[in-house]
């Protein structure tokens, strides 16, 4: 199964999935922005990496904007090269979370550490996709009434269950695909669900440090802490020439 298959299997699955408050809005960038997606995957998706890595879910400033998983805005244009085909709109919209695509002005920091990183490690976008992919275990935004960020880990348990299976699914298949034999969460929580999604596999699983702004060590320099963990794991990677922030 490729990887185009199986996106397009999870968004059908979670376009039938119903949730409650304190969740207002859902955003789904695997149906309105099909497109950059699916040319992220045909352009990087196919170099057989040796490690998955898997964050949470998007941000409305990243993978909500571009389809991309942490995909801030300037990186996907200058970097990844994948800013082209139509991103729409969710079936319902935020006021103060539009989505805007590749008109967005806003970047999401995450994103913008995870890029800048690989760019001054790896160089070129081919050159870190040899090594690494990344995906998002949940491909979905939620939004409270307010407009504030709801992550997966805060749903009530029925339909955070629900939410899981066809993600799990979905993480089980995209290892498949990729033939990888270790998988880092980005985060705690992420490492949590991979070691669930994907108990029984012959793999390796870890994490390293999330990117956010909302985490002390991350802003005092997350490129510089993820190349230490990375090697603390035994995987190698070039010396970057300057400490990715």
């Amino acid at each position: 199964m490729g990887l185009q298959e199986i996106t397009a299997e999870l968004a059908a699955a979670l376009s039938l999935l119903r949730f409650s408050a304190p969740v207002a809005y859902v955003y789904n960038p695997l149906e309105y922005a099909a497109e950059p997606h699916w040319r992220f995957l045909d352009r990087f998706g196919g170099l057989r990496p040796e490690v998955l890595w898997v964050g949470m879910n998007p941000g409305p400033w990243g993978m909500a904007q571009t389809g991309i998983p942490f995909g801030a805005i300037t990186p996907v244009k200058e970097w990844l090269g994948c800013a082209a085909g139509e991103v729409g709109k969710p079936v319902r919209e935020h006021p103060k979370r539009p989505v805007t695509g590749f008109d967005c002005h806003r970047d999401e920091v995450s994103g913008v550490r995870v890029w800048k990183w690989a760019e001054e490690t790896f160089g070129t976008p081919e050159a870190f996709f040899s090594r690494f992919f990344i995906t998002n275990y949940c491909p979905l935004l939620f939004l409270e009434e307010g407009g504030r960020n709801l992550t997966p880990d805060k749903l009530k348990a029925a339909e955070r269950e629900a939410l899981f299976d066809p993600c799990d699914r979905a993480l089980h298949q995209i290892v498949a695909t990729l033939g990888v034999r270790r998988v880092l969460g980005i985060g705690a929580w992420a490492e949590k669900r991979a070691r669930q999604a994907l108990a029984g596999l012959d793999l390796e699983i870890g994490r390293i440090l999330h990117p956010s702004p909302a985490s002390p060590l991350a802003n005092r320099g997350w490129g510089t802490e993820v190349s230490r963990q990375l090697r603390a794991q035994g995987i190698e990677i070039p010396a970057s020439p300057t400490a990715a922030g």
